[in-house]
């Protein structure tokens, strides 16, 4: 196991993870649809799950998560574009964000698969937490759709 591979790989779904918790906190906060309001509480409930568990999994590897991770200049912040859209109260377009966000996590989290020699707990806690962002991105997506 390339212990820097593995840190540089989970500082980006940390940093992933915590733009998503962002986004939809926020957005959370200035929709109007009650539906909305609760499918946005739900995964910012999830990501913050999500960082926690990683976090965890890192500190019992002796990794330590970065505060300011050095790929943080190089992501492109998912959820951006979000506040903006929330104020125009246009269901598709918040959901499409929302959505371009999901498949930015879903990105981190197949990348995340692949790095070689993860420890089986870890690569286990992974893989479920794709499986959760991936049923998150559907549920958007299904929603955007909806919205047309």
């Amino acid at each position: 196991m390339d212990s820097k591979v593995l840190q540089a790989g989970l500082n980006e779904l940390l940093e992933t993870l915590k733009d998503g918790q962002k986004g939809y906190t926020e957005a959370l906060t200035d929709v109007e649809d009650a539906d909305l309001k609760e499918t946005f509480k739900k995964y910012a409930a999830q990501r913050s799950a999500y960082i926690t568990e990683l976090e965890d999994q890192m500190h019992k590897l002796n990794l330590k998560p970065e505060e300011e991770s050095s790929i943080t200049g190089t992501i492109h912040r998912a959820f951006i574009n979000l506040k903006s859209l929330v104020t125009s109260k246009d269901r598709h377009s918040i959901l499409a964000e929302c959505e371009r966000g999901e498949d930015y996590a879903k990105a981190a989290y197949e990348k995340a698969t692949k790095i070689e020699g993860v420890p089986a707990e870890l690569k286990s806690l992974i893989e479920k937490q794709a499986a959760g962002i991936k049923q998150g991105h559907d549920e958007i997506r299904n929603l955007r759709d909806a919205a047309k």
